[in-house]
């Protein structure tokens, strides 16, 4: 067993994290800071390629370590990373960006490897899918991405005010028309939540997979992660390996995740019908020891006998 006194302390800041990803460079890769809120991170290993951008919070928030999420992907596997950090609500809407991998293009950076998977979350999700375009052929995984906050083409999306006025109708700006030359393109997202099934099913095209991760609401990275999902996802999708059948088939584990299950709860409230949620909550405490489930069977049973509806298995539960 590791003596506790040598595990390092988990990150807790951007500066932080930066200085631990500088520590892994080596002499071959490179950090800079692109403008006051963003940064790029390369490190070399092998040959296929990681490009992931995180909004630090979310680093901050989903790691364990406090590093970046890829940095954990690619440690055992040999990939080499490239990372944007965004410190933040900016959607990496960054000239200084928008330079950086132009000059990437023109060196020729991706074509020197073999794969090249785009990765990030939210407003990650969207750089990833946006910026997907400088290496054709490339896979992208986005988790709950925005399609667009563009005023015109965006304006039922009202839960961002302030980053409404950044501007996405310049270079990279439409998430979905950046994701056309991608070999494929995962989206992950809740179709219960509607702005965010509204900004999936505007990714469309041959080479895009939506995945539905219902009921997982706006936590779906934490809830694949406690899943011990999401590595697998990613690893999948970067090696060519995702399919729809076996997403689904990993996400069974869902049926044991309190996350999930508390949604699902919540939902059959709002649905107000008593039978359905008695029937789920038996269902739950069959499995486990689960006192909210037991209130609501047992509210939902009083629901049933006052209106003479309560049938003969629950009178026994």
């Amino acid at each position: 067993m590791a003596d506790a006194s040598m595990i390092d302390p988990p990150v807790t800041s951007a500066d932080e994290m930066l200085d631990g990803l500088k520590q892994e460079i080596g002499s071959e890769g490179f950090q800079y800071l692109l403008d006051r809120d963003h940064s790029v991170t390369y490190l070399p290993r092998g040959a296929k390629l990681l490009v992931s951008f995180e909004r630090v919070e979310d680093t901050l928030d989903l790691s364990d370590t406090g590093m970046p999420l890829a940095l954990d992907f690619a440690e055992d596997k040999n990939w080499s990373v490239l990372h944007f950090a965004g410190n933040d609500d900016t959607w990496f809407r960054s000239q200084a960006l928008y330079d950086f991998l132009d000059e990437m293009v023109d060196a020729a950076f991706f074509e020197d490897f073999d794969r090249v998977t785009f990765f990030g979350l939210g407003m990650g999700a969207y750089a990833a899918a946006a910026f997907s375009v400088v290496a054709p052929g490339a896979t992208v995984v986005a988790i709950a991405p925005q399609a667009t906050l563009d005023h015109e083409r965006a304006e039922w999306d009202t839960r961002f005010p302030a980053s409404r006025l950044l501007e996405f109708r310049d270079r990279y700006g439409y998430a979905p028309d950046m994701v056309e030359g991608a070999g494929q393109a995962f989206v992950l997202y809740d179709p219960i939540e509607m702005l965010d099934s509204v900004h999936a099913s505007l990714f469309r095209g041959d080479n895009v997979v939506r995945l539905k991760c219902r009921h997982l609401k706006d936590g779906i990275a934490r809830a694949l992660l406690d899943m011990d999902m999401l590595h697998k996802v990613v690893e999948d999708a970067a090696e060519g390996r995702l399919t729809e059948p076996g997403f689904y088939a990993l996400l069974r584990r869902r049926r044991d995740h309190p996350r999930y299950l508390r949604n699902l709860l919540f939902y059959m409230d709002d649905m107000h019908r008593p039978y359905l949620t008695a029937l789920y909550c038996a269902h739950v405490l069959e499995r486990m020891n689960a006192p909210a489930f037991r209130r609501r069977l047992n509210a939902a049973k009083t629901s049933l006998t006052a209106e003479g509806r309560l049938p003969l298995w629950l009178d026994d539960e």
